[in-house]
């Protein structure tokens, strides 16, 4: 995958944290880095708020099955070349 261009967000990340961890992991097993791992290690303080609204938007209430919406964010990260 491409480089993110934000040098300081992509090799700055909180040591031993979490997703510090999980970004020497998937760079150990040679699969795809997703890039907002990088901004998940930067400031991890803030991720869960973005685990908090996607949860609520894959888990929460709504006419469409968690299922079909995983199919939907799967389909879409197709069409836009990104790994989901």
């Amino acid at each position: 995958m491409k480089p993110m261009y934000l040098r300081e967000v992509e090799n700055k990340r909180a040591e031993g944290g979490v997703y510090a961890q999980a970004i020497e992991a998937i760079r150990a097993s040679g699969a795809q880095l997703p890039q907002i791992l990088h901004l998940f290690a930067y400031k991890p303080e803030t991720t869960v708020h973005l685990e908090r609204l996607s949860q609520a938007i894959m888990r929460g209430p709504s006419p469409l099955s968690p299922g079909l919406r995983e199919l939907i964010a799967a389909f879409t990260s197709q069409q836009n070349h990104c790994p989901f």
